[in-house]
């Protein structure tokens, strides 16, 4: 026997093993979650809470979707297990009679959980990591005549040639509360948003990559402008209906794949973490702060094959008890039930028909004194 036979083995077992754990991490991707809460409205723990989630803390799609479920006024899916009851109890305050009935969940790619550590909105969130697997996860609905949703990638597209003047662009830049200097060229100016301290944020438009950045931070804007005008529209029947508003946005991976690792990109995710406060302080004035922000940020490229959560609405029974089986496509079986059918109501038919004769005859051919509704008082012989 070869001496280095075990050696061999011990090699092999120890290639095997680290394969397994190639494998776990290539399936399991990190990613975070961020919760923006209302200050009007806490419908969250807060971060100082003791009871709350902890950044060290790590959370699973699934149970970020059961939250969304329950931040909308329904119950978890029956398969939650008791440990991720746990953890949404970390996440939701305590009251489960106060929920704001509206979500905004947002997917982001392209941003690391350490870029966003102090940024704006975002430094004092409750935020969690997230356990990415191969499976998407599902946000279980009641049926669609009780909850409203919009996807803002359903919406119809906005690029360049939406953007016909400056006077777009300082607006944009107005509503960021920063400003834009406008060059010889339209289009073409340096976009600047003032960020935490005396720093500030600035974009150079004339450049192709930052040019597309803004106009998908842009975008974002005008869907969700867009997104609450349908909702309005549908509530104008006065029920009062849960509302989720989902979505995605790519627009960081345009600068990394223009500036790799540069600072451009760093400008840019600050510029994103400074807009979506100011989209969600939107959403908050329309629906009077009893809403909740769901943002999922990380590094895997999002598609509509590759989104992280699913909606799935389930549909109602149909009130019709006497509903024909849409299934059935033998011919044979078709007539024989149409055969029983007239047989039966034939049947009963005549048999309607010869007790309504029976009881002509009958009435005809009474005597008058035994006939005890007209006699009923009548003391016979």
């Amino acid at each position: 026997m070869d001496p280095r036979s075990p050696t061999i083995a011990a090699l092999l077992f120890t290639l095997i093993l680290a394969l397994f754990s190639l494998q776990s991490l290539i399936t399991t991707e990190a990613a975070s979650v961020v919760f923006l809460d209302s200050p009007v409205h806490q419908y969250l723990r807060s971060p100082s809470d003791p009871n709350a989630l902890t950044e060290t803390d790590s959370i699973s799609l699934a149970e970020v979707s059961a939250s969304v479920s329950v931040l909308l006024g329904y119950a978890p899916p029956s398969t939650i297990s008791a440990a991720s009851s746990s953890k949404l109890n970390k996440v939701l305050a305590p009251n489960p009679f106060d929920r704001p009935h509206a979500v905004f969940a947002l997917e982001v790619t392209g941003i690391k959980d350490s870029q966003l550590v102090g940024t704006g909105k975002f430094g004092g969130a409750l935020k969690s990591k997230v356990l990415v697997g191969e499976s998407k996860a599902h946000i279980q609905l009641p049926d669609e005549d009780e909850v409203s949703v919009i996807s803002l990638n359903d919406l119809p597209g906005f690029d360049s040639d939406a953007l016909s003047s400056d006077n777009e662009l300082l607006e944009f830049a107005t509503f960021l509360g920063g400003s834009y200097a406008s060059n010889d060229l339209p289009l073409t100016g340096e976009l600047t948003v003032p960020s935490a301290g005396d720093a500030n944020v600035g974009l150079d438009l004339s450049k192709k990559a930052e040019m597309e950045f803004i106009i998908s931070l842009v975008a974002l804007l005008r869907k969700v402008e867009r997104a609450l005008v349908i909702l309005e529209d549908l509530s104008g029947s006065g029920q009062k209906h849960a509302e989720l508003i989902t979505g995605s946005f790519d627009g960081i991976k345009v600068l990394q794949e223009h500036y790799g690792t540069d600072s451009v990109v760093q400008q840019g995710v600050e510029l994103f973490a400074l807009s979506i406060p100011k989209i969600f302080d939107y959403l908050e004035a329309r629906y009077k702060g009893q809403i909740v922000g769901v943002i999922i940020h990380g590094e895997a490229p999002a598609s509509e094959s590759k989104k992280l959560l699913n909606v799935e609405i389930a549909s109602r029974a149909s009130p019709r008890w006497l509903e024909e089986t849409k299934t059935q496509t033998n011919s044979t079986l078709v007539s024989e039930i149409v055969l029983v059918r007239r047989t039966i109501a034939w049947i009963t038919g005549i048999l309607l028909i010869i007790a309504t004769l029976l009881g002509v005859y009958f009435l005809l051919y009474m005597p008058l004194t035994r006939d005890t509704l007209l006699y009923s008082n009548v003391k016979l012989d």
